[in-house]
């Protein structure tokens, strides 16, 4: 890898000096062994998990953060066609060849004759149209066909449910929605006493999917929804262990009895001050 690469400073050539650091890192002679023995499965997790945190940086505004962020991400790109580019199978300039033809195939009211005068909704129809036709092309002919296995299971459900829905296969209304829940419920509560954990997973499995459902025929993001939840509970959390640490303890000092009443507390607290 040449110095001039190494200490780069012009903007345009930061994107050759991000793949170079990452041939060298690869070189199976000089590179770094760590990143030399990797896989596709291997890295996986990490591409994830940096997906995440560019989405926590966002939800919590901060932007150096997601500066950072983004770079990690980037990386985990860059990290794929590495291993792809010493597989034989395609190049960085490959993957953005092909993000670049299919954003312009997807866009003709962009890039090409049709008009743009078109609302949000006309444009995500049209959007699932061209996502069909790449699909059929794929030979992906059944509805479910491309949904993703590895997406997080509550965004995989909302997809499926999704794509069921648009061939007629959905709830009329929320009330059925609510009704399936209910009937859900009672069933993990059958199973808990006379089936093996096996079958009760699968009974709360099937609860978990119909929640998703409700989220979306109230058009409620249930990652965000649950986002928000988790969040919302440490928070409270965090204020019991305060409250508890003013008295000189720790939850580990505590009973249930007490932290309850003091959950109860930080819940009015919190809602005051929201008022």
């Amino acid at each position: 890898m040449s110095d001039d690469l190494i200490h780069a400073t012009q903007d345009d050539q930061q994107m050759d000096r991000l793949l170079a650091i990452m041939a060298a890192l690869r070189d199976p002679d000089t590179g770094c062994p760590w990143d030399v023995e990797q896989t596709f499965a291997t890295i996986a997790p990490y591409t994830i998990e940096e997906a995440y945190e560019v989405a926590d940086a966002i939800d919590r505004g901060d932007m150096d953060d997601l500066r950072g962020e983004l770079g990690d991400l980037l990386f985990q790109s860059v990290f794929h066609a590495q291993m792809a580019k010493d597989a034989g199978h395609f190049t960085f300039a490959d993957v953005a060849r092909t993000m670049s033809d299919k954003m312009v195939a997807r866009h003709p009211h962009v890039f090409g004759d049709e008009s743009n005068a078109k609302t949000p909704d006309q444009q995500s129809a049209d959007w699932e149209k061209i996502k069909a036709a790449e699909r059929a092309q794929r030979a992906e002919t059944r509805t479910l066909d491309g949904v993703a296995v590895g997406l997080p299971a509550l965004l995989r459900a909302l997809k499926l449910q999704k794509r069921a829905a648009r061939v007629g296969f959905d709830w009329p209304d929320v009330g059925h929605v609510i009704d399936k829940i209910a009937e859900e419920a009672a069933e993990v509560v059958e199973a808990r006493d006379i089936l093996n954990q096996d079958a009760l997973t699968e009974e709360v499995g099937d609860l978990l999917f119909v929640m998703a459902n409700l989220a979306r025929h109230l058009n409620v993001d249930p990652e965000d929804a649950l986002r928000r939840a988790n969040a919302k509970f440490q928070r409270r959390f965090e204020g019991v262990e305060d409250a508890l640490a003013a008295r000189g303890k720790t939850p580990a000092d505590s009973d249930l009895t007490e932290m309850d009443a003091l959950w109860d507390e930080v819940k009015v607290a919190e809602k005051a001050r929201a008022d």
